[in-house]
């Protein structure tokens, strides 16, 4: 588990992760906010350190001491009245930047409208991975499902993509985070929160769950990709479709159907409605497994199919130690899932 870890921080190689990179309005705002903060509290560090070392420097014991205590000073109302209004002062002001900040991250989630070019998607947390169930776009209805990597269009000075999340928990608490985003927002089971974000920079953008959620709260990775509006729309084209039957995986086909994987998995155009792990619809589509873990190769998916604890240990999948000629079908079927 400990290697597979290694390699899923490795997938992220020199991504940036830093909140003062922000690529989004909201996480604009927060920067600035944490900007602000940084330097007001830095400024007391500064003032508090200098008259400590100050002090100790200037009333130092010395030859001439004379081991008497020194004439104590009770009582000075100017000083008082500066220690109380100056931190009363700081806070009042970090509270209405904080105050400011929260009205520019946390709006409203509107209802989709025809002529809004936004997406609304739900998310789930799951132990440990994350379900995305894509609802909306553009006021059209959508209706498919996906795992562990969130595709999202681009904005552009032209039109504004916004993207809306609907965060929702199936099991314990959880945090969806992305950094250059926006700021994390939990997921808690029996609630429903809200987060939104846009960003005009193509690319990928890396986050992880930033709550303690169980074992495998560390692997539970998280990828959005930002695509180029023409691109998303071909990416969403594409994921609408149902699994496409390829003759030469009908026998994995099978062998896959006829296992338990279907009380847990869906493959879309197939009897397979398994809500309780991740929808393998288009699952070779995906750049990594395992939740960000594992980067999506033959070899590495063989490796998950034998036996998932190897991988990522505690996750809620079981080795079914199938027979390895059915197991190699089965895994010839999931690569034909493009």
């Amino acid at each position: 588990m400990g290697s597979a870890l290694l390699v899923g921080w490795g997938l992220w190689g020199s991504e940036n992760l830093s909140i003062f990179a922000p690529a989004s309005p909201s996480a604009a705002s927060i920067r600035e906010l944490a900007l602000l903060v940084f330097a007001i509290t830095g400024l007391i560090f500064v003032i508090v350190e200098g008259v400590l070392f100050y002090c100790t420097w200037r009333f130092r014991r010395n030859g001439a001491d004379t081991g008497t205590e020194p004439p104590q000073i009770y009582g000075s109302k100017p000083i008082e009245v500066a220690w109380t209004v100056a931190p009363a002062l700081i806070v009042f002001t970090l509270v209405l930047v904080t105050t400011r900040t929260m009205w520019e991250v946390e709006i409203p989630q509107p209802e989709p409208a025809a002529d809004e070019s936004a997406l609304f998607v739900t998310v789930n947390g799951k132990q440990w991975w994350w379900e995305f169930a894509y609802d909306h776009y553009n006021g059209r209805p959508l209706s498919f499902v996906t795992a562990n990597e969130l595709h999202v269009p681009a904005s552009s000075d032209g039109s504004a993509h916004r993207v809306y999340l609907t965060l929702k928990s199936a099991d314990v608490c959880h945090s969806f985070w992305v950094p250059r985003l926006a700021g994390k927002t939990d997921l808690i089971p029996g609630v429903t929160n809200h987060l939104w974000f846009q960003t005009n920079e193509p690319g990928l953008f890396l986050g992880q769950c930033a709550e303690y959620c169980g074992t495998q709260h560390a692997g539970m990775l998280l990828r959005v990709v930002v695509d180029e509006p023409e691109a998303f729309g071909r990416w969403l084209a594409a994921q609408e479709q149902p699994s496409a039957e390829k003759p030469a995986a009908a026998e994995g086909r099978a062998a896959f159907l006829a296992e338990s994987c279907v009380n847990c998995h869906r493959v879309r155009g197939t009897p397979a409605h398994g809500s309780y792990g991740p929808d393998l619809t288009h699952l070779m589509s995906r750049e990594t497994l395992a939740s960000g873990l594992l980067p999506n190769s033959p070899e590495n998916l063989r490796r998950w199919v034998l036996d998932p604890q190897q991988v990522k240990s505690g996750c809620l999948m079981p080795a079914f130690k199938l027979e390895a000629e059915k197991r190699e079908r089965i895994v010839d079927y999931l690569l034909s899932l493009q």
